[in-house]
């Protein structure tokens, strides 16, 4: 497949957020990206991403996992290389959910969340979530191929009420 049109390449997703106060119970912010065919549309994803699996060519990963939101800067890290993924793919949709372990937590509960997508150097997008403040789960970015094969990002802030489970059965048709 070739093209003048370049398109993405890899791009990198990541998340920060203060951790809970002493004496709280943890937040645990996780990302999730699931991955479509060709065809599928808004279909159920071929697969899904999040933490403790990777893609099975390797092409979207969760780098950095984060229980707590503890450390400097980006806490959960995920690599999309677009270059590499396998043509029959079109669609891929990137959100975060909230773990719901000890009570219910919004995004508007956590305090400093942070969202930037970017490649390379280039900043595509960025957000404090405010948009999502009343959900436990949101959409972050959709990523599409073109008629031409390049690969393009459409931010998709919006914020769900859904527990990690529903909301990964739910991103087909979230965006």
């Amino acid at each position: 497949m070739s093209s003048v049109k370049k398109g993405l390449g890899k791009v990198e997703v990541a998340l920060r957020w203060d951790p809970s106060p002493m004496g709280e119970p943890e937040h645990d912010l996780d990302l999730v990206a699931a991955a479509y065919t060709t065809g599928a549309g808004y279909a159920d994803p071929e697969y899904v991403v999040h933490f403790g699996s990777r893609s099975p060519d390797g092409t979207i990963t969760l780098n950095r996992d984060s229980r707590t939101g503890q450390g400097f800067g980006y806490d959960e890290v995920m690599t999309l290389e677009f270059d590499r993924l396998a043509e029959t793919y079109t669609r891929v949709v990137v959100g975060v959910v909230i773990q719901q372990n000890d009570g219910r937590k919004t995004f508007g509960d956590i305090t400093n969340t942070g969202v930037r997508i970017a490649e390379g150097y280039t900043e595509l997008a960025t957000s404090d979530l405010g948009e999502a403040a009343a959900g436990t789960a949101s959409t972050l970015a959709e990523f599409t191929r073109d008629e031409t094969g390049a690969w393009e990002f459409r931010s998709t802030i919006r914020g769900f009420d859904a527990d990690p489970t529903s909301f990964t059965a739910q991103l087909s048709a979230l965006t």
